[in-house]
């Protein structure tokens, strides 16, 4: 009996868990496009592309590196820089500065509630 009662709980738990309705956070300018996923991706390549400034160190030279950066969209639509990694830290440093200035957005949902979404990319500055 109890393992009747233990897999009808994992079966309509499942159920539950696959009928949640999840929608991505939306990027400034993304709110009427068909896929809102990937006009995320393509805004936040324009705002990479259009807003890092390279640094530069002691012999005035530019700075380049790899790094990793994991941000949240709040459930605000804020976006919040959890953790930079990377081997050069002025790379590090410009990286984080370029994504504490991406633009507020309507967050992502979860069955119908706003929801804090993680992301995590990397990026050859």
């Amino acid at each position: 009996m109890k393992r009747v009662l233990l897999l009808t709980c994992i079966f309509f738990g499942a159920v539950a868990t696959s009928q949640a309705q999840q929608t991505s956070p939306v990027w400034p300018g993304c709110e009427n496009a068909e896929d809102v996923s990937a006009c995320f991706s393509q805004k936040l390549g324009e705002h990479v592309k259009e807003h890092y400034e390279y640094p530069m160190n002691d012999n005035n030279e530019y700075v380049r590196g790899k790094v990793t950066i994991s941000f949240a969209v709040t459930e605000e639509g804020k976006v919040e820089v959890q953790s930079v990694e990377g081997d050069e830290p002025l790379v590090n440093e410009a990286a984080r500065e370029l994504f504490a200035k991406i633009p507020d957005m309507q967050p992502g949902t979860l069955n119908g509630e706003p929801d804090s979404r993680t992301f995590t990319v990397a990026y050859n500055f």
